[in-house]
């Protein structure tokens, strides 16, 4: 069964018609990972964003329903959807250094969430902190606990924000892009370990990434999204055995291919470009919000 369910999902700009999702509908189930793939700007991160309650502040749901545990978020009220997303879903977010507060100890950054949200006492999620921090591999957790953000480096703090999303135990998580801001060795390592909680914890994980090459190590489904349009969906095998659309056909042709490292890039043909804008103008063709 399906711990998050999107159906038909459209997000807008507020006070205009121009939809930024297009009836995006899909399902994790506990223990999957799903890959989220796009270019920028293509809505991948207003899914995830959506899914946590975290869309800016110009952007509104225009349609659509979002399941989370057999609960509909979108009509739930506000304080309620809240704690609903605060005990079962989490983030891990795309650079380390703007999501932690550079003013606090790394210490209460994990252990606010677990006293706020859960009612623990302040000693039992400290040592929950100090397990979880041993567990992304940090060495010497209770030094880091006590330091703040600047003093570490970017491998660790993005260690930290992984901790961080496991600590409640939540059953999905949203991982918006978790190594982009790290350098390739380092972005090995994470992926390794992001992985590795994942299967232990048994969670869902709704992946974000413009990476293929990312989606072919960690994912079991791939959606691909083009201008807040799916245009394919489907078991990650299945998706590198040989994709449906032309699209995802040019975005897998246009990856850069470690065993030819000197060879040219392939752009996405214009033909491609030109069929696939047409597929979101017919979406958009009378639609009123």
């Amino acid at each position: 069964m399906s711990f998050l369910e999107v159906r038909d999902l459209s997000l807008r700009i507020k006070g205009e018609q121009t939809r930024l999702l297009r009836s995006v509908s899909l399902s994790v189930s506990v223990g999957e990972v799903r890959g989220l793939v796009g270019e920028s700007g293509a809505g991948k991160s207003m899914i995830g964003k959506a899914v946590l309650g975290i869309l800016p502040r110009a952007v509104e749901v225009a349609g659509g329903e979002i399941w989370l545990d057999g609960q509909n978020l979108l009509a739930l009220p506000v304080a309620q959807r809240r704690r609903v997303i605060g005990a079962k879903a989490a983030l891990i977010p795309q650079d380390p250094l703007t999501a932690l507060n550079p003013s606090r100890r790394i210490g209460p950054q994990i252990t606010d969430r677990l006293v706020d949200i859960l009612g623990w006492a302040r000693n039992r999620a400290e040592a929950r902190a100090l397990e979880l921090l041993e567990e992304v591999q940090i060495a010497d957790p209770a030094r880091v606990m006590r330091s703040y953000p600047h003093e570490l480096s970017g491998g660790m703090r993005q260690r930290i924000l992984i901790a961080s999303a496991f600590a409640a135990e939540p059953k999905l998580i949203v991982a918006d892009e978790p190594t982009t801001a790290l350098d390739v060795t380092v972005q090995k390592q994470i992926l390794r370990l992001i992985k590795g909680m994942q299967e232990r914890h048994g969670t869902a994980l709704l992946f974000v990434t413009h990476d293929l090459g990312v989606v072919s190590k960690v994912c079991q489904t791939i959606s691909v999204l083009y201008a807040g349009l799916m245009v394919e969906d489907s078991a990650t095998a299945a998706f590198y055995a040989g994709p449906r659309h032309a699209y995802s056909r040019a975005l897998l042709a246009a990856t850069p291919k470690y065993t030819d490292p000197l060879g040219s890039l392939t752009p996405v043909p214009e033909a491609v470009i030109a069929a696939v804008r047409a597929e979101v103008a017919a979406a958009d063709g009378g639609w009123h919000g």
